[in-house]
């Protein structure tokens, strides 16, 4: 077990549109969704109709599998529609938010004087269960297991991520109560990363009772995964939990409010947004109000997340329940003339010396979506190792996947990562991969026929 993590692979990628340390608009929409495809493994059953009146921590859809686990809605109001996809697959409902807010009173109350099954209780009532992901495969946690350790990151260095500084520095209260919630699950203990840049200034370094790791290091030092795998790597057989340091706050506050309060600082970034900066939003939130807020239009991509493993919301879609972040980034429908073989391309940035971008190591770039080429067979370079801090073979793990061998998947490192671990190895790989997929697959079928 390492206290201090120093981490030199990796890769830090140079993208325009970092948000400014101001909430710029407080978005308080007049539909909000509750969606259930935000939780992995999830077969929701349907609680509500059309028409029905909720509060804020009122139950809207249950797990088929497991009746315990709730969704609840982020807001007081009406009903007003059940979305549904093929095959009347549940989508999403909508909820038509009241002006005035009223809450579900979970009642207030210590995590410190809590017992184990007290802890669960309020979290499976309130909804806050789901912010618990379980490690392996990224699941919703089991509620009858006990994991070996709860992994928190109090950093990211994904792609223009929100500084958690910024967002979270006056709930340091609530984080405190949500971690000592959270120690209650475990018997080993909750870790906390912290990031050596700014271990002295965040307020999260005087977080009590929690197993400290300063951590150093480019993307993806603030992965969670790559935590775990620094400190104690997941074997067969073995669990763990993570929660994101947003979720912690949230769960902070159900503790020492009695109430569900979802609301958030989210980050506006990339190089569509137009002075990009934070708002203050609920999950659920329509990502066309969010976009049209920072001069998106019909020629932008709405990513929920950041670009690397953030998922595409659509001007029809709507914020997940972990975002804490929404990227806008034009969409690349260009041609370029010669493309690759031009002998000089100042705005194309490249993880080789093909190009002249490692001679401006600090220049931001205005990226797209193109992908300058398309999928071709795989080839072999030590490109996927070079941004993998991990003790596994990744190119290895990769084939495994794709040949669906569960016995080399098992040998090559599945149970210690998830697609967004090896999320730098799509934007390095020549051969234009889609990495996370391939990874995405293997974990559903080690799902399938080992779980």
């Amino acid at each position: 077990m390492s206290n201090n993590i120093h981490l030199k692979r990796g890769l830090d990628i140079p993208i325009k549109g970092a948000a400014a340390r101001i909430v710029s608009k407080r978005i308080v929409p007049d539909l909000v969704a509750v969606k259930p495809g935000d939780f992995k493994g999830l077969v929701p059953r349907l609680l509500v109709r059309e028409g029905d009146r909720v509060l804020a921590g009122s139950p809207v859809m249950a797990d088929k599998q497991n009746p315990d686990f709730l969704l609840t809605s982020p807001v007081s109001g009406t009903v007003s529609q059940v979305v549904r996809g093929d095959k009347r697959k549940l989508l999403a409902v909508l909820v038509k938010a009241d002006g005035i807010q009223e809450y579900v009173d979970f009642g207030i109350r210590s995590a410190a004087t809590c017992t184990r099954d007290e802890v669960k209780d309020i979290l499976l009532r309130s909804g806050l269960w789901g912010a618990i992901v379980q490690r392996p495969y990224g699941v919703m946690a089991d509620p009858g297991i006990m994991p070996k350790a709860v992994f928190v990151s109090a950093f990211s260095t994904a792609p223009l991520s929100p500084d958690y500084e910024f967002t979270l520095s006056d709930q340091a209260a609530y984080v405190q109560e949500g971690l000592t919630a959270l120690s209650r699950l475990t018997e080993g203990g909750v870790h906390l990363a912290l990031s050596e840049s700014n271990y002295s200034r965040t307020p999260f370094h005087k977080m009590e009772g929690v197993i400290q790791h300063v951590v150093s290091g480019p993307h993806p030092a603030g992965n969670v995964g790559v935590q775990i795998s620094h400190v104690s790597p997941i074997r067969k057989g073995e669990t763990v939990w993570t929660v994101s340091l947003m979720m912690a706050a949230a769960i902070g506050k159900l503790f020492s409010t009695g109430k569900l309060d979802l609301r958030r600082k989210i980050a506006v970034t990339g190089p569509a947004a137009v002075d990009p900066a934070y708002i203050e939003a609920l999950p659920g939130t329509p990502a066309s109000e969010v976009a049209a807020a920072f001069g998106g239009d019909d020629t932008t991509r709405i990513i929920g997340g950041d670009v690397l493993t953030g998922k595409i919301l659509g001007s029809d879609g709507w914020t997940g329940f972990f975002d804490d972040q929404v990227t806008l980034i034009k969409e690349g429908t260009h041609r370029e003339v010669l493309g690759w073989a031009k002998p000089f391309r100042p705005k194309v940035h490249s993880t080789s010396w093909c190009y002249f971008s490692w001679l401006t190591p600090s220049k931001k770039y205005d990226m797209d979506t193109n992908l300058h080429g398309g999928p071709r067979a795989f080839v072999e370079t030590k490109c996927f190792e070079d941004v993998t801090p991990m003790d596994i073979f990744p190119i290895y793990l990769i084939k495994a996947c794709l040949a669906g061998d569960i016995e080399k998947m098992e040998k090559f490192g599945i149970y210690e990562v998830l697609p967004e671990d090896l999320a730098l190895c799509d934007y390095v790989d020549p051969s234009k991969n889609d990495i996370q997929d391939i990874i995405g697959k293997g974990i559903d079928l080690m799902i399938k026929e080992m779980a």
